[in-house]
């Protein structure tokens, strides 16, 4: 690009984090930009190295910065690491403004547990302020708000100043966002209800005026039905009823101290909430038993069915009326009047729930603290709101003592849809957001404002080419003892070329141990993941990569697909030489994707029901695992795929466009080729 266009480039995109925007930078930001300046939405499947940080904050910053009612910038992420990406960006477009722009202001915030000292789970308090006198609270207080605010500061930057000062870094921070013009937070704080509620409100943040920079956005779907999954155990229903009999008693002790017309009506709640509680205790065990009881043979878990939930509680609530003898709630009331009750007997029952507080003993385990009353509650809100719905799918395992009923949420669009509609416009962007058309659908995402584009790699082909063996699969059929000798054979081959370090990348932590476990690779150290990593430990194994690579040390790194090391790192400065991707990694079949695959069928067509149910979803992990090793334009890496099945067309069709394979059918093939690739490309270091 010559300087003319440099110039040009500069002026058209005031909010660039640099001069010379990269292949593809400059279509993503004119795209994006068009969409939020009509209030509507862009879905870009943005490879790695097309800078697309850097472009949706350059085209988010501009629109809000035009506008005439002042937009706050939410950028969400699901990784800590893309926050420090996020505020090393704001400071390079900051370092670039020109004609008397004023500076972009950031919050950066985590969760309070990793911000905050001592975090009382019960009460949601910490104790970053005890021993700091009140006089020293206010003033350290404004002195870490401002420190905030007058440049781009990491999270732990803001941690250390708060301790220096003795306050509290996560309200500290908290109370910085109302003038903040970019919140950097988790999914959560938009798509999970609770704690949307409780956490924008208090930071002044109002829905109605912000965009959305949603990253990674292809594990949003799955990020929304994780937070709508909850679990009834007959254990959990019979805890709910002794926490109900002790938040009943404290109740009535309050009211004996303070007879308040609140009090009073919050302990005549709780007190019908007991005794439905007591009523269906018993009913509730009856259904595990007959659950138990009805599955088949070959079977561990079954579809429930909504109504046979909530018709315990209604006749637990019938029996306590007086409908089958016993008292009465309300006096002596009509067929109608009973109908209207009915109606509002589960939300009543949930609400109070979800209001229950009680004493409990400290525990080591985070979980172990929520109340049980809350977990029914959260269940019982989750029918109250999908029951009558398709999208709700309640499933049975006999697994462990008692069994569990599980509650999906099949469409994850009835949470994340009305909430898109509300906001000015959003950026959803991932290198796996492909096919964009299929998002754009499972977040029911308004189709005329809605614009979507699968962006060129800006990676050439023969910088990150893909080899298929043809010789070799997993498919349930074809596993065996002789399968996974082929498989480790094209693995040692692909070590045997490869200069540095390759990762490994299997469906599952038993794959993982079947193929990898015991298996002696010639030429490198093997390192497994372990579900016990913690944040550190991560972080220290790249800092170890980077060092075994600098003294020609080569590391075999063993994962999943889905986890940790196959999505959470980013391995920068070409750390990594080649990745190999075992399988496919498809959902084993099971009750909810049966519900799963039938409800999309309904929703978006047969034909696309098993795409975006299995197949795309699997390739999609397979593709962030190809994406591993390549962090920037100058990178370069060999990918091996260890299964026949990607050339069959039903895979094929799920990949992107631009992407060529080439064929080994054995392991001298495998070999040969990675040794014409590293003879001949090298990794460039960026200017």
């Amino acid at each position: 690009m010559g300087g003319g266009e440099s110039q040009a480039s500069a002026q058209e995109f005031p909010f660039l984090a640099h001069q010379n925007p990269r292949p593809g930078q400059t279509e993503m930001i004119q795209e994006s930009r068009e969409a939020l300046r009509k209030k509507g939405h862009h879905l870009a499947a943005a490879p790695t190295g097309i800078g697309k940080t850097a472009a949706s904050l350059a085209a988010a910053v501009e629109i809000a910065r035009s506008s005439t009612h002042p937009h706050k910038i939410l950028f969400l992420t699901g990784r800590q690491s893309q926050h420090t990406i996020v505020v090393e960006t704001v400071r390079n477009i900051n370092a670039r403004l020109t004609n008397g722009e004023r500076p972009i202001r950031i919050a950066d915030i985590i969760g309070r547990e990793s911000m905050c000292k001592d975090v009382d789970v019960l009460s949601g308090k910490c104790f970053c302020e005890q021993g700091t006198p009140d006089s020293s609270k206010l003033s350290g207080r404004e002195e870490v708000r401002d420190f905030i605010l007058q440049f781009p500061r990491h999270v732990e930057e803001i941690i250390d100043k708060s301790r220096v000062w003795g306050v509290c870094p996560w309200a500290t921070c908290r109370s910085a966002v109302k003038d903040a013009d970019i919140l950097v937070c988790d999914y959560n704080h938009v798509f999970a209800e609770a704690v949307r509620e409780s956490s924008l409100s208090a930071m002044s943040v109002n829905l109605e005026h912000c965009i959305l920079i949603v990253d990674e956005a292809h594990n949003l779907p799955d990020r929304i039905r994780m937070s709508m999954e909850r679990v009834v155990t007959p254990t959990i229903v019979r805890n709910t009823a002794m926490e109900l009999e002790e938040y009943v008693g404290t109740l009535e002790q309050t009211y004996q101290k303070n007879t308040s017309t609140s009090t009073a009506i919050e302990l005549d709640i709780a007190t019908w909430a007991w005794e439905i509680s007591k009523l269906a205790r018993a009913k509730i065990a009856d259904l595990f038993r007959q659950l138990h009881t009805d599955l088949l043979a070959d079977k561990d878990e079954s579809y429930v069915e909504v109504q046979r939930l909530t018709d315990i509680i209604h006749r637990a609530c019938d029996e306590y009326e007086g409908i089958t003898g016993q008292k009465t709630l309300t006096d002596a009331p009509t067929d109608e009047n009973r109908s209207v009750e009915r109606s509002h007997r589960l939300p009543r029952l949930a609400d109070l729930l979800l209001r229950v507080v009680i004493e409990q003993d400290t525990a080591d385990d985070e979980d172990e603290m929520e109340p049980d009353a809350h977990r029914l509650g959260h269940i019982l809100k989750c029918i109250e709101t999908f029951g009558d719905t398709t999208a709700l799918s309640l499933v049975f395992s006999s697994k462990g003592k008692e069994g569990k009923i599980t509650s999906h949420l099949l469409d994850p669009g009835l949470v994340s849809g009305p909430l898109f509609s509300t906001v000015q416009g959003s950026i959803l962007m991932s290198g796996t957001l492909y096919p964009p058309q299929m998002y754009a659908d499972i977040l029911d995402l308004p189709k005329e404002k809605t614009t979507k584009t699968a962006y060129a790699s800006p990676f050439a082909g023969e910088r990150r080419p893909v080899l298929v063996a043809g010789n070799v699969t997993t498919k349930y059929t074809q596993r065996s003892p002789q399968m996974w000798n082929k498989i480790r054979a094209h693995i040692q081959a692909l070590i045997d070329e490869t200069p540095g370090h390759v990762a490994v990348f299997a469906p599952s932590y038993k794959m993982m141990d079947d193929i990898l476990g015991d298996t002696f690779f010639n030429g490198v150290t093997k390192v497994t993941e372990s579900r016990e990593w913690s944040k550190n430990d991560i972080d220290q194994l790249v800092v170890n990569l980077r060092e075994k690579k600098d003294t020609n040390q080569r590391i075999l790194l063993c994962g999943v697909y889905g986890a940790r090391l196959s999505e959470g790192i980013d391995y920068h400065g070409g750390i990594l030489d080649a990745v190999a991707c075992i399988g496919i990694p498809n959902a084993p079949p099971s009750v909810l994707s049966d519900s799963l695959k039938a409800y999309a069928g309904d929703r978006f067509g047969k034909n696309n029901a098993w795409r975006y149910t299995v197949t795309q979803p699997a390739i999609n992990a397979i593709l962030q695992a190809m994406g591993r090793p390549i962090r920037s334009i100058g990178d370069r890496a060999l990918i091996v795929l260890l299964d026949q099945r990607h050339t069959d067309r039903t895979y094929m069709s799920c990949y992107p466009n631009d992407l060529r394979m080439n064929s080994t059918n054995d392991p001298k093939t495998t070999a040969s080729f990675a040794r014409r690739f590293f003879s001949r490309v090298h990794t460039v270091q960026e200017q």
